[in-house]
């Protein structure tokens, strides 16, 4: 017998034709504003990654105000929506799934396989890449958790966290911030706490970044924990402060610009890579750093060009296509109804 083709997935960065208008806990106006952030995210990463490939050529002391600025307000600050934005799809991918099989943590499990091998092979150009840990993160720790109550998914989100701020952040943040992701969407807070979110999260932030500039160089006060923070609270409330700006008559641009990067967030992301390697050379050149910034600006510019476009005529970015294709094992349709070859 043969299974239908399963259809859109709410889950998946290129989702299905999605109106503005507001809806319900993960309806249209959520999912749009769920892809603005991951949007969001994509144009902070271009940056910091295209700065982080520019850094490994040069020496420890050659650094200038560009580099001061990417460092202290960008560096660690996009990643922790991503990684929030993972485990809150996680929990639509699981209840999109369960609808259509009655194995939805096999397909699931199949899912992360098939992110796990793009991360391999994205491994191959960019050793500090993501895509793998997520999938195993995915595994190890989203996977289990969807079988806790939400009370324990929370006790361990919060746990998991608080520790790896402690000891310093960086990759070890993911499992805590995979948690916390998928607890909110199970369980979304009210919308008047936006605004007191930014409000509290922006000083946190501002006051922990200045406190680690004041103590980055003593040996006697160095944490790298108060760094970790800082950038947890900067994201935080770069978040809160991108979602706030969506209740303004801003929306209509900021989806424009920012959802399509979401939507095809993970064929922005990889292509991204190559790119910035082949201009490595002029960029180390470029002793003001500007150029990096500039390179950044011009290939989200395109990528937002190119995701408009190709959204006009597909469901999915390419490799969220093929992506899903092989999660759910069969070819799933792509071109929109309408659309001319």
């Amino acid at each position: 017998m043969t299974r239908p083709t399963p259809p859109a997935d709410p889950a998946d960065p290129a989702g299905p034709d999605r109106p503005i208008e507001p809806a319900g806990p993960a309806g249209p106006a959520r999912l749009d504003a769920l892809d603005a952030l991951r949007g969001f995210a994509v144009c902070g990463i271009m940056v910091v990654n295209t700065w982080q490939h520019t850094r490994e050529h040069l020496g420890a002391s050659d650094r200038n105000a560009v580099d001061w600025a990417i460092d202290n307000l960008l560096q660690s600050r996009f990643y922790p929506i991503f990684s929030f934005l993972f485990g809150l799809s996680f929990v639509l991918f699981l209840r999109s799934a369960a609808e259509r099989t009655e194995h939805p943590r096999a397909v699931l499990l199949r899912r992360l396989a098939v992110l796990a091998a793009l991360g391999a092979v994205h491994q191959v150009l960019n050793s500090g890449e993501v895509l793998l840990p997520y999938a195993i993160f995915g595994a190890l720790v989203l996977l289990p958790a969807s079988f806790f109550p939400r009370p324990a998914v929370a006790v361990l989100g919060v746990a998991l966290t608080v520790w790896a701020v402690y000891q310093g952040g960086a990759i070890i943040l993911v499992p805590g911030l995979f948690l916390l992701g998928m607890l909110l969407m199970e369980r979304p807070p009210p919308g008047w706490l936006l605004p007191p979110a930014f409000v509290a999260s922006a000083v946190l932030g501002v006051t922990l970044t200045w406190l680690w500039l004041r103590i980055a160089n003593d040996p006697l006060l160095f944490h790298a924990s108060v760094h970790a923070a800082a950038g947890l609270a900067v994201a935080t409330a770069y978040g809160t402060g991108l979602l706030l700006l969506l209740r303004t008559r801003l929306r209509g641009p900021l989806l424009a610009v920012l959802a399509p990067l979401g939507r095809m967030a993970l064929t922005n992301y990889l292509v991204s890579t190559p790119i910035i390697l082949i201009f490595v050379p002029l960029l180390v050149a470029d002793t003001t750093r500007l150029a990096g910034v500039a390179l950044s600006v011009a290939v989200l510019a395109l990528q937002v060009l190119f995701s408009r476009a190709w959204l006009a005529r597909f469901r999915y970015g390419p490799l969220e296509w093929a992506w899903r294709s092989l999660t759910w094992l069969e070819r799933v349709p792509n071109r929109r109804i309408g659309s001319h070859p």
